[in-house]
């Protein structure tokens, strides 16, 4: 290990091969607190390259708890988060507008290291019990068409090293792995990233395989579709380009969004009202916009309806409560 730091620290990068012994000696217990922290900050001043993310990514998945959800059409709306904006819980809102539409969501996430509510906070505090079980979210998708992977109880090598996140505080290298590892395996993924130069690593490393994605990025930073600028979209068909008046598919409705709109609030009980207010159809235009335009991306990933039509399909259901009674449902179970 301390020859791999030096290396690090003098600009070098690892093979595949390195970044996936990297992973599985941190499993094993062999590398230190201070050495978890040396290449935390190794990794927040570069990004890293794609054969260490595919190296470190074969890692995590080799070690997880296996669950074979494959028989399930799902998809997973997640973010790589750390883009220090402190928004509200978007894409977790928006697996529950998707669900509402009559499609299955396995949503991969965990407790917030960078952020003030992670989706497995919210969740846990409204009262969903943590499962790896395969046979309980088999149940939960067929009876619900949602269900959740918290990822320190398939991953434990992310339990080994959550005591210096959470001490960080900041976004780290496993915030960047965290969105790829789901161990579900979901056929589909909207992937939102911060950083530009991430999102084209994660787009050369989609392209082979045969997952169906979108790899999205708005130009200001956020990991998600926001509203407030233009964004970026990476999918098997290539890259493409959206514009703010694009992605405004709504024409009554077609605004770009103030940042502050978007703000979550300043603990995890503000975020749970601001959350249950949203589902209840009863959040701000700016906020449902924004959460109908990424669940609309989402179920775009799931049929070969057009964004309008889509749009629409997410309107109903957050609209008609379709939305809300799925997490009624999922938390009655």
């Amino acid at each position: 290990m301390k020859k791999i730091l030096e290396n690090l620290f003098l600009e070098k990068t690892l093979t595949k091969q390195e970044a996936k012994d990297l992973i599985m000696e941190l499993s094993k217990g062999k590398i230190n607190n201070s050495q978890v922290v040396a290449l935390t900050t190794i990794y927040n001043m570069r990004t890293p390259t794609l054969e260490e993310i595919v190296g470190f990514r074969q890692a995590f998945m080799e070690l997880c708890i296996k669950v074979n959800l494959k028989e399930f059409n799902a998809v997973d709306i997640v973010g790589t988060g750390g883009d220090r904006k402190n928004t509200f819980n978007i894409s977790t809102l928006a697996c529950f507008i998707v669900a509402g539409s009559g499609e299955k969501v396995m949503k991969h996430g965990s407790f917030s290291s960078s952020s003030i509510t992670g989706s497995s906070n919210l969740l846990k505090e409204l009262g969903y019990h943590f499962t790896n079980k395969e046979d309980n979210l088999k149940n939960q998708l067929d009876k619900v068409g949602f269900c959740y992977l918290h990822a320190p109880i398939f991953h434990p090598v992310l339990n080994i090293i959550s005591g210096t996140r959470k001490e960080l505080g900041i976004r780290t290298i496993f915030n960047t792995l965290g969105p790829i590892i789901n161990p579900g395996e979901p056929k589909n993924q909207l992937l939102g990233v911060s950083n530009l130069e991430l999102a084209r690593i994660y787009y050369y490393m989609y392209q082979n395989t045969k997952n169906n994605y979108a790899i999205i990025h708005s130009i200001d930073g956020y990991d998600e579709i926001t509203l407030t600028s233009d964004m970026k979209c990476y999918t098997p068909k290539g890259e493409k380009f959206y514009s703010i008046e694009k992605l405004g598919i709504d024409k009554k409705n077609k605004i770009k969004v103030n940042p502050d709109e978007l703000k979550g609030g300043k603990n995890t009980e503000e975020n749970i009202r601001i959350f249950i207010r949203i589902l209840s159809g009863e959040g701000t235009l700016a906020q449902n916009e924004v959460v109908l335009i990424n669940a609309t991306f989402a179920l775009s990933l799931l049929n070969k309806d057009s964004l309008e039509n889509n749009y629409d399909k997410a309107k109903r259901s957050l609209k008609s409560g379709k939305a809300k009674n799925i997490l009624k449902k999922l938390l009655s179970l």
